[in-house]
């Protein structure tokens, strides 16, 4: 063993080895909806060892904290059913109680740079927009009324014209293509799809849900 080796600290944290650093906490812990500034400056002034050791209580909750906002925007970016219309405004539902509004709002706006995305939040009843620039504003109205507002002043796309189905009908078309009831696995498709997401707004009664509990014979 070398000298530099027995000098070192055995609580040292090399790399990600488990927990959060000090950066990722103090950016995304206040996006929880029971983080107060309090704990910001309990993180703050703690070592990032401390933080790392699943064995501290602190640890162990911002830890449960961190899993639950980056797992709630995870699942929104993930099961959100959006449509568009011809003027190339995507919009959807989503339902979320921690602050993550902003990073599925970007998940979108990196897939479809040159749309407006709207997303209405069930939970505190507000539409978030963000434009082809990245810039996002908040609104206290309802989602078709904003899709209107937002929607007026953009021509009609002869492209986005051409594709307008409703989120249903797209999901409908793609598992019904997709499903082989020879190879069916209910327990992997539990597995990707936990019970919790069918709590989301495009999920309550969608197609997935009768995918698992149907044969394909049921949907003719």
């Amino acid at each position: 063993m070398t000298k530099k080796s027995c000098e070192q600290d055995p609580l040292e944290v090399v790399g990600r080895t488990k927990g959060y650093s000090h950066e990722e906490l103090i950016e995304n812990l206040p996006r929880h909806c029971k983080s107060s500034p309090i704990l910001i400056q309990q993180v703050q002034e703690m070592p990032e060892v401390v933080l790392r050791n699943s064995g501290t209580l602190i640890a162990k909750k911002v830890k449960k904290m961190m899993g639950e906002v980056y797992t709630e925007a995870y699942r929104a970016r993930q099961f959100t059913r959006t449509e568009i219309n011809n003027r190339g405004v995507l919009f959807g539902v989503v339902l979320l109680k921690h602050r993550v509004i902003d990073l599925v709002l970007n998940y979108f706006h990196e897939r479809f740079p040159e749309c407006i995305i709207c997303l209405y939040n069930e939970h505190n009843h507000k539409t978030t927009t963000i434009d082809e620039k990245g810039n996002i504003r908040v609104y206290k109205s309802q989602l078709n009324k904003v899709v209107r507002i937002v929607s007026d002043p953009r021509p009609i796309v002869p492209y986005f014209e051409d594709i307008q189905f409703t989120g249903k009908q797209i999901f409908e078309t793609l598992y019904t293509s997709q499903f082989i009831p020879e190879r069916e696995n209910r327990e992997f498709f539990k597995r990707m799809i936990p019970d919790k997401c069918f709590e989301l707004p495009g999920m309550k009664e969608g197609v997935e849900k009768r995918f698992r509990n149907k044969k394909l014979s049921d949907f003719f």
